[in-house]
């Protein structure tokens, strides 16, 4: 999977300053959890449901993007712009039927924002993960909202795709490194309109860091994240090229209960798009429910989500626009709860952040 704002930050073509995603990369912990500054694109993706003691649910949504800048001078000031960070944070409130939104863009060289192993810490001003102990520490707030989150890894940090690398097109270096924790147990509180609100639930992390590795064809990707009540998890990425057609690399993992994981091709699941809903605000047009088959699994799985209208529009001019939510999963007696990531649907991806901002 490359998400969103991930490849949409990426420059068109490979540059040499910058190291690709190879076969073979030796993943050391707690190093890779943090920043890679030789690669070009790196994002922390933190989604989750959560509920309150008597059923009201909430999903949440906090990202980090760093997004390398090329340059033809070396950085002399911590004010020059050597590396941008992009986060955005938003609330799924499915009962009450509304989605806030909230997004930020920092240089880190003052220390405005980043990802430093030393320290522990990701952030973007006062929006932050910090680890302690094992314990992964969210905190955001907005005008709309704060969320203050423990997140308990149930299940070890998951490797994405084969020998180390989730491969995204044709060609060396189309590739992300890519990691996750597939359930962290979650526990905290949500301040929303003057209300608090004590959660519990599960949340997700896709930690991904490359160069350049989506292909000149692709148009887009649809890709999921589902928590199964049987304590399985199973994460899909379909790419689309430019016909809106599934890609070759598409791929995915399927974690079971006891932590063993399972590699998915492109041609081990389909996803079929089923009903559709029309953005008033942009006019893309996003399917929200769909159907996933995955047959060596014997899963035939209906998607769909109980909030329409989830979709993710910058209110600065940068990064894209997509559709992100809450999402509900059920089908041969299982059920579940995740996230969906559509782009591609409302405009074309544009790349190269650091060049718009300049």
């Amino acid at each position: 999977m490359i998400r969103l704002v991930l490849l949409l930050l990426v420059a068109l073509t490979a540059q040499a300053q910058f190291r690709q995603a190879l076969p073979g990369y030796e993943f050391e912990f707690p190093r890779d959890h943090f920043a890679h500054a030789e690669f070009e694109l790196e994002w922390w993706y933190y989604t989750g449901n959560l509920s309150t003691a008597d059923g009201r649910r909430f999903g949440f949504e906090l990202t980090f993007f760093r997004n390398a800048v090329e340059r033809d001078q070396l950085v002399t000031s911590v004010w020059d712009v050597d590396q941008l960070y992009l986060a955005h944070f938003a609330i799924s409130d499915v009962e009450g039927r509304r989605f806030f939104k909230a997004e930020r863009l920092n240089r880190a060289g003052p220390g405005l924002a980043g990802a430093d192993l030393d320290r522990a810490l990701i952030w973007n001003g006062n929006w932050q993960v910090a680890w302690r102990d094992g314990v992964q520490l969210l905190r955001a707030i907005s005008k709309d909202a704060a969320l203050e989150l423990d997140l308990r890894p149930a299940k070890p940090p998951v490797i994405n795709g084969e020998d180390g690398v989730s491969q995204k097109a044709d060609g060396t270096g189309k590739a992300s490194h890519y990691i996750t924790f597939t359930r962290l147990n979650a526990i905290g509180s949500l301040q929303l309109d003057g209300e608090v609100f004590s959660l519990e639930g599960a949340a997700w992390m896709d930690h991904e860091f490359s160069t350049n590795s989506m292909g000149d064809d692709q148009a887009g990707w649809d890709w999921l994240s589902l928590q199964f009540d049987d304590s399985a998890e199973l994460m899909l990425y379909r790419l689309r090229d430019a016909d809106g057609l599934a890609d070759a690399h598409s791929a995915g993992t399927y974690v079971g209960a006891d932590g063993a994981t399972v590699h998915l091709k492109a041609a081990d699941f389909t996803m079929t798009p089923g009903a559709r809903w029309t953005s008033p605000a942009t006019g893309g047009i996003y399917p929200l429910e769909w159907r996933v088959e995955v047959p060596k699994l014997s899963l035939d799985l209906t998607v769909s989500t109980p909030l329409q209208a989830q979709e993710m529009v910058p209110t600065n001019g940068r990064g894209p626009t997509y559709w992100e939510g809450a999402i509900e999963v059920e089908g041969g007696g299982l059920r579940g709860v995740g996230y969906l990531e559509m782009t591609g649907y409302a405009e074309r991806l544009q790349l190269g952040v650091e060049r718009q901002s300049r």
